[in-house]
């Protein structure tokens, strides 16, 4: 028995519950921030989290990756590799789903040998492989180059990354050799300047 009075009840209370909705909402807001809309909106308190502070430390922990890069393990490097084969060979030539990292370490980007499915997203960030920029990459590899094909979320102990880097400039049989500068720059603070 559907009639007009039936109608408008189911109407009424579908009203009366966005009134609520909006009132409840209306007073959260005066409770919990001051100003006007917009760009005028200002947050009423602000709670302290340190979040400004936390970057500084992480930034100052543990040794720098130049340290972890000379004293890396190739046998642990030999492990980590294991998640890599599945798109990667490590014979020269032997493409997969990636191209094959023979030599990688010190070869220019995009420079594999019959591989052709490169995006376009590395060489315009970096342009050889060397051991940092293969970090930066094995770290994060969407964050470091936006729009790569790589699919791999990425290695986030930095240990693993400087053993698996290692064990990669191993396979060709030369050994990357970090230039001086580059490893003073990493591990030297800068002087403060005198007074």
């Amino acid at each position: 028995m559907f009639d007009t009075m039936t109608l408008t009840k189911a109407t009424g209370a579908l009203c009366g519950s966005l009134l609520v909705f909006l009132l409840g909402g209306w007073v959260a807001d005066s409770l919990f921030s001051t100003g006007g809309h917009g760009d005028d909106h200002v947050q009423g308190f602000v709670i302290d989290t340190g979040a400004d502070d936390a970057t500084d430390v992480v930034a100052d922990e543990g040794p720098s990756f130049a340290e972890l890069f000379a004293a890396a393990d190739v046998a642990n490097g030999e492990r980590a590799f294991r998640n890599c084969a599945a798109c990667h060979g490590l014979e020269k030539g032997e493409n997969k789903a990636g191209p094959y990292l023979y030599g990688v370490v010190g070869r220019d980007v995009g420079a594999a040998e019959g591989f052709a499915a490169y995006s376009g997203a590395l060489t315009a960030v970096v342009d050889v492989w060397t051991p940092e920029a293969l970090n930066a990459f094995l770290e994060n590899p969407r964050g470091y180059a936006p729009g790569t094909s790589m699919g791999y979320a990425g290695l986030r102990k930095a240990q693993d990354r400087a053993d698996l880097i290692a064990f990669l400039d191993q396979t060709d049989g030369t050994t990357y050799e970090m230039p001086a500068g580059e490893e003073d720059a990493e591990t030297s603070p800068q002087e403060a300047a005198p007074e």
